[in-house]
This record gives structure tokens, sequence and C-alpha cells, in this order.
């Protein structure tokens, strides 16, 4: 299709953010909501975004988006979850931390708990832990991903399975309606599997933009946790998941949010 000059613009703020609101691009061009209503429409007729509740994003399926706009993606919520994570996990226990922003932010809430032995494959997470005395970093060894640090394959399957820890954290790409954990390369969805038959507690923490995403692979169920953090479960049948499988459901909005 032809864009206008907004719209290709549009598209480029979809491409660094991973989303776009109505609101916001309305004070941004100083246009109506309508006209920006219209431009989105036009762009999701023409398959270029996808519509989400408020504004679009891009269209999820087969391809992940690019880290760095993953992490701006609901950095505060991020955040938020982060902080709530830490709150269950105690000093002296053992965890793993998966690939992920939302587990990045997990891992940075940490920074004031004591002897903890972190057993990760996410080198975002080593490399700020490890400069924590009072946290013990292992990392796992594989095929290391340039796109985010992440490290993948059956040679940090086999690591994992080494360990048996307290507690797990781990992240999802999409989650489904009915459930599904999902993720786009079926290298870390292996590993993630790994984790979770591995910990005596996992912790699914994930914000709510991935209920409006899907992904090819998937990693599991929702039962399959114990605690799911989130700044807000807008599915009905995800709550009811948690209750009929003693998920328990934890809902962090962020300051902006309160």
């Amino acid at each position: 299709m032809y864009l206008t000059g907004r719209q290709a613009e549009i598209v480029e703020l979809a491409k660094a953010n991973g989303r776009v609101l109505v609101e916001e691009l309305a004070l941004r061009f100083s246009v109506t909501p309508q006209t920006i209503r219209k431009d989105l429409n036009d762009l999701c007729d023409a398959r270029v975004l996808s519509r989400i509740h408020g504004g679009a994003t891009l269209p999820s399926g087969t391809v992940n988006m690019k880290y760095e706009a993953r992490r701006q993606i609901a950095a505060q919520e991020k955040q938020a979850i982060g902080v709530a994570a830490a709150k269950l996990i105690s000093n002296n226990a053992s965890l793993f931390i998966n690939i992920g922003t939302t587990t990045e932010a997990v891992g940075e809430a940490l920074a004031g708990h004591q002897e903890l032995m972190v057993i990760t494959n996410n080198i975002n997470v080593a490399n700020k832990l490890r400069l924590l005395p009072a946290i013990e970093v292992v990392i796992a060894g594989g095929v290391v991903r340039a796109s985010d640090g992440g490290i993948v394959g059956e040679a940090a399957v086999d690591f994992i399975r080494q360990f048996k820890v307290d507690y797990a954290v781990i992240g999802a790409s999409a989650i489904d309606a009915d459930g599904a954990l999902l993720d786009y390369d079926f290298r870390e969805v292996k590993v993630a599997q790994a984790i979770i038959a591995n910990a005596r507690h996992v912790i699914l923490v994930a914000d709510s933009t991935k209920f409006e995403r899907t992904a090819p692979v998937r990693i599991g169920h929702l039962s399959q946790v114990n605690t799911f953090i989130t700044d807000h479960c807008p599915l009905e049948s995800i709550r009811r998941i948690c209750v009929e499988n003693d998920v328990d459901l934890i809902e962090a909005p962020s300051s902006a949010d309160t």
C-alpha cells in the first residue's frame, strides 16, 4: 500500500516500540483520535500492523521483534512484576532465571537478596548479578544467540538437568486464552521445559501485552506453574485456569497504572 508520511512514521514507531496507542499518536501528531484510528485501520487492512485494544502492534506469529524494542514494551509494568516476583524468593535459595526481558527485571529486583545461587541461560542477567557479592551466578553452556544473549540448545538443556532448585523464573512470548505458553525458538523452548521440570516452585512472569500476541512453539501450559505474576489479567479464561489448577495469580500494576 501507499503510506502517507504520518502512516510511515506510525509504522516506524511500532517497529521501535512494539506497539502504538491511539491516544499517544493523536497527541504526537496533533490530530483527532478518529484520524489515527482511520490510519490504523488502513494499516491493519493492509496487514502492515495488527489491531489491539486501544492501538496496534506489529503482526506476530513466526518472527519475534528486536530485543531492544521488547525491552521498551511495558517497561514500567515489567519492573513492577520483577519486584513482585523478587518478594516471593527467599534468601539462601537457589533458582533458575530464563531468557527474557521480564525475567531480566526479576534479576534486577534481586539485588538486595542474600546468599542466592542463580543459574541462568541469560547472559544479561549473569552480567548484572555477577557484580553482587551476595549472589553466586552459574551460567549455562551452549549456543549464544546474538540477538539477545540467550544461551540455547541441547548443551544448555543437559546443563540445567544437573540441578534441582527452589525456584524457577520463566517468561513466555505469548499466552493463549486456553492457557498455552508459547515462544518463537524451539531451542529456547527446550531449555524452558527443562527449567520447569527441575524446579520446586515455578514462577511465570509476563506482562499483559503477551495476551495480545501469538507464537508458534509451545512451552507448556499455565497449569504447570505455581505462581503467575502479571500487571493485569484481562482474560476470564486465564483466571479460571489459575483457580482450577491452584495457580497463584498475582497482579502487580505499575505506578503509572495505579
